[in-house]
């Protein structure tokens, strides 16, 4: 079971033996790891599609578009008990976005199966909306907090950070891998080169080595983060002089599943 997983069911347990009170109190808190978590699996649905293109039909990334809906549609479906009216509204307008993207994604891959290829605006508008769909759940994700007024604890955070930061590289590597004339950064401001969005994932994760409060479990998980991520970094940086988009595909899914493990250490020991 990936870390991912494990950090889902383990949240989902520790609910189920709480008592009511408790776990009343906890939702906000639930909900934000369920958002986050629904923001991993969308982003993933669009690389998935890339992959599907760039591998020439390859089925297994047919199923792995099939897996990220259904993952973020499972995160959506359990975030519940919004804590204020702004972020009830937000929440309906995210399952209607959703729809309309997870709508979308299947119409073009059944395309991209039946024909071999799609047509370039589509995918464009799809990036697009994804765009919008990621800007959306991080805004319910600020606003969750606001009107809760319980934050995320900062190592937690920046795990959380950092795990969307190298899924939006390895999004943004797969489009251009694909060849369909867009590229893919996050949704929340001015777009960065894929060199700059390395230079940064380097930096924050010699940052979060670096955190004094980190236990010695936690230490190894980041030195095998650490090493991943160096063996594909220099791809990443040249990545227009030779295209490895399996390989990155792959160490960047290892990779997250990694800072996942850590960020649900972190939550654990509330940090």
């Amino acid at each position: 079971m990936s870390s991912r997983l494990l950090a889902i069911s383990l949240s989902a347990l520790l609910a189920a033996a709480l008592p009511a009170s408790t776990v009343n109190a906890a939702a906000p808190t639930d909900n934000l790891l369920k958002l986050h978590q629904l923001r991993l699996a969308a982003q993933k649905s669009l690389g998935d599609f890339y992959m599907y293109n760039s591998m020439e039909g390859d089925q297994r990334y047919a199923r792995m578009i099939e897996e990220s809906l259904q993952g973020a549609s499972s995160r959506l479906n359990e975030i519940t008990e919004m804590p204020g009216e702004a972020s009830k509204a937000l929440r309906a307008q995210l399952g209607q976005q959703w729809s309309d993207y997870a709508g979308e994604l299947k119409s073009l891959s059944s395309a991209l199966k039946t024909q071999g290829f799609t047509d370039l605006q589509p995918v464009a508008d799809l990036a697009t909306r994804n765009q919008q769909l990621i800007a959306l759940s991080s805004e319910l994700y600020s606003k969750i907090q606001q009107e809760s007024g319980l934050n995320v604890p900062p190592l937690t955070q920046q795990s959380r950070e950092q795990s969307l930061l190298m899924q939006t590289i390895a999004v943004d590597y797969a489009s251009r891998s694909a060849s369909v004339g867009g590229t893919f950064f996050g949704g929340g401001g001015e777009s960065q080169s894929i060199d700059q969005l390395v230079n940064e994932f380097a930096g924050k994760l010699t940052g979060m080595e670096s955190a004094p409060q980190n236990t010695p479990q936690i230490r190894q998980s980041l030195s095998g983060i650490n090493t991943k991520w160096r063996y594909i970094e220099k791809s990443l940086k040249n990545y227009n002089e030779n295209s490895v988009p399996f390989v990155i595909s792959k160490y960047s899914d290892s990779i997250i599943d990694g800072l996942e493990g850590v960020s649900a250490q972190y939550a654990a020991a509330k940090l």
